[in-house]
């Protein structure tokens, strides 16, 4: 198995999960975000996914989860066996989620490897999404930060991209290649050349790496964010933790892990991709969630029509020669569009807010 000679017990698994997923309203929200909900009929919420998937690579008492307080209570709940909970008190990005469980964690076993994963992907092999962790895991160990990198389906212009440089000679990882560079989201030409090249990936946002490297890059990029979940970190497992985040936290600069650490140190040779060789769905928007053959409610009527339509009251909805429809009901919110517009949905919760209508994200 390629890195099966991997040691895992220094290696703990991170979940960031924030945000309120506003492309998936009305059934998103920001008191119940899209992890905490099961959308893919599974049984399981997309959170409770993430762990199990997690579950069969790290033990459970070495994995966490960094959240918001209003979800942290719905987080103990749905995974009770939780290696360790994270608060943070107000949304910061990515890299200072991240960056606090690195820190904290570097205290409580210097040399620990860190992996985060976002709470919101599906992911049914397993077993393939098994051996890229072991791979990434493996670079990490020879000092370099590795992500993994999906194989495109399509020229998509959802994702951000990685393109791969040279391979690389590390011990149990014979896939890894060194990372040239980060690309943003790109427009459809460049998409598809970036397709017909072969040597890009989507960029999944998985990140692997020693908890010393990975802060030493942040202390020498970022200073600022690092004297500040260096405070917090020495105070964490003590009475002072919450006078400490609450002085610290709000000073924080937010900024992503992609432009805080992988592009700056991908510039530097310091970033490695491993190919995810496994199947992988971003539950982005409605389109998305279609794409994995959830086609909503089972009673919906369709006549010369196709597309998504669920709602959550059991109300029968009945589409007629409308196709890649959208429609989505609750208790008190209707979403009405088209596939083609699914990425749109997020100014709805944007529009509600500015008038006033909080009651509604």
């Amino acid at each position: 198995m390629e890195g099966g000679r991997v040691n895992l017990e220094s290696v703990h698994a991170v979940i960031p999960a924030g945000g309120a997923g506003t492309r998936l309203w009305p059934l998103s929200r920001q008191s119940r975000p899209k992890f905490l909900l099961d959308l893919t009929g599974a049984g399981r919420t997309l959170l409770q996914q993430t762990y199990d998937r997690l579950a069969e690579i790290v033990p459970p008492d070495q994995i966490h989860v960094v959240t918001g307080p209003a979800h942290a209570p719905l987080v103990q709940e749905q995974l009770p066996d939780l290696g360790g909970l994270f608060v943070e008190p107000s949304p910061r990005d990515s890299m200072p989620a991240i960056g606090l469980a690195a820190a904290v964690l570097a205290r409580r076993q210097p040399g620990a490897i860190i992996g985060s994963f976002a709470a919101d992907q599906v992911i049914t092999d397993t077993a393939g999404f098994a051996r890229s962790f072991r791979q990434a895991v493996a670079v990490a160990e020879a000092g370099m930060i590795a992500t993994i990198g999906i194989e495109p389906r399509s020229p998509s212009t959802a994702f951000g991209y990685i393109e791969s440089g040279d391979l690389l000679d590390v011990a149990d990882a014979p896939s890894a290649r060194a990372v040239s560079r980060f690309v943003e989201k790109p427009d459809a030409a460049t998409a598809a050349e970036y397709v017909r090249s072969g040597s890009f990936s989507w960029n999944a946002g998985m990140f692997v790496g020693r908890t010393d490297m990975l802060l030493g890059h942040l202390a020498r990029l970022q200073p600022h964010l690092h004297a500040g979940l260096e405070r917090i970190a020495l105070a964490w497992d003590t009475p002072d933790r919450q006078r400490e985040l609450e002085d610290t936290w709000p000073t924080l600069t937010p900024i992503a892990i992609d432009h805080a650490i992988a592009e700056p140190v991908s510039l530097e040779g310091g970033i490695a991709v491993v190919p995810g060789a496994f199947d992988w769905d971003d539950l982005g928007d409605f389109a998305a969630l279609h794409a994995l053959g959830n086609a909503g409610s089972s009673d919906t009527v369709w006549v010369d029509g196709s597309g998504y339509a669920h709602a959550e009251d059991g109300t029968t909805i009945a589409v007629v020669g409308i196709h890649d429809a959208i429609v989505v009901r609750t208790d008190d919110a209707l979403l009405v569009t088209t596939m083609e517009h699914a990425q749109q949905v997020k100014e709805v919760p944007a529009a509600l807010k500015r008038d006033g209508r909080t009651d509604l994200v």
